[in-house]
């Protein structure tokens, strides 16, 4: 049966990862930790962690006005919510033509359709909840040249699973035009697990399909050198350590100018990245849980992070 299939391959499930996982290594008062990104802003500044910068805040509609006059004089930004969810509620804005902006997905937006968007998300259209949100505007991260072939109309961003400060699992999520630009996976984005050891893909998946070519570029997304894999996996653990909790996905962006940079965390990551590697997560976690020992140190977790995953391979690596 499919399920006994999935049991021996080491497949998490919703149900494990949230009792054994999530409740148990994730205490209830750092979810704002996470689940608010203007506070995860706080915390990686606090430790050094690169971030995008933060250009402008609304967080009543009175403030609104203020807005009108910080975007009139932006041309690139992304207009967001503080406690979104799986790429809700973001506007990537490539580009100003005149007196409109041209966001991902083609479409022209006037200052009006912008502040109105930027209202709903203050009465919590996107939030979790639904409860009243901040309305957060940053920089536009710029595509970094060698993932240029890989990507369409967005800038890919890297998941990495860390378990107990020790990073067992990482994909990039590669954008397209039926994601409009955004690295979500819902929305069309591709998957490519990574390779812990070499930093290079070696499987992908669209919507939870195998695939080997990007649909709109035709450039093989398997076989992707990540750059600078190393240091996103230093500042995954980092930023995780930062933020107390002990079950964690943390989602990394390489930036053309900035190199890797702190997009946001998240205390729920979801479980795709287990296909996009096909791979487990149990045996990995498992082996952390075995081999864990405290008082080490960033690159120590992150050598016996990929030690572990060298030893729990892609079910096709398996002899």
């Amino acid at each position: 049966m499919i399920w006994r299939d999935l049991r021996f391959a080491g497949v998490l499930g919703i149900n494990s990862r949230n009792s054994s996982y999530t409740l148990r290594w994730n205490r209830r008062a750092l979810y704002p930790h996470v689940d608010d990104k203007l506070v995860t802003k706080q915390l990686c500044v606090a430790a050094g962690i690169p971030i995008p910068r933060l250009l402008a805040v609304a967080r009543t509609h009175f403030e609104l006005r203020e807005l009108r006059g910080i975007l009139e004089t932006l041309d690139s930004f992304v207009l967001k919510p503080a406690r979104g969810a799986l790429g809700n509620g973001i506007v990537v804005v490539l580009e100003r033509q005149g007196e409109r902006w041209l966001r991902s997905g083609g479409r022209l937006l006037g200052i009006e359709d912008l502040l109105y968007h930027a209202a709903g998300v203050i009465s919590g259209l996107y939030a979790l909840a639904g409860q009243p949100d901040v309305a957060m505007v940053e920089e536009r991260l710029e595509l970094h040249p060698d993932l240029h072939r890989v990507s369409f109309e967005g800038v890919p961003d890297c998941r990495v699973i860390v378990f107990r400060g020790i990073p067992v699992m990482s994909m990039i999520r590669l954008p397209t035009h039926r994601s409009a630009g955004r690295a979500n996976l819902h929305q069309g984005a591709i998957g490519a697990g990574i390779d812990l050891g070499s930093g290079r893909t070696v499987h992908a998946i669209l919507h939870d399909a195998p695939v080997r070519l990007h649909p709109d570029t035709e450039e093989p997304v398997v076989g992707v050198q990540v750059p600078q894999f190393d240091r996103i996996l230093e500042i995954a653990v980092r930023a995780t350590d930062q933020s107390g909790l002990g079950y964690l996905g943390a989602d990394i962006v390489v930036d053309a100018r900035y190199g890797p940079v702190v997009l946001e965390l998240n205390a729920r990551p979801g479980l795709s990245i287990q296909a996009a590697n096909r791979a487990g997560l149990v045996p990995r976690l498992d082996a952390v849980n075995a081999q864990w020992r405290p008082g080490l140190g960033v690159a120590e977790r992150v050598a016996l992070g990929r030690a572990i995953a060298l030893a729990n391979p892609p079910c096709e690596a398996r002899s």
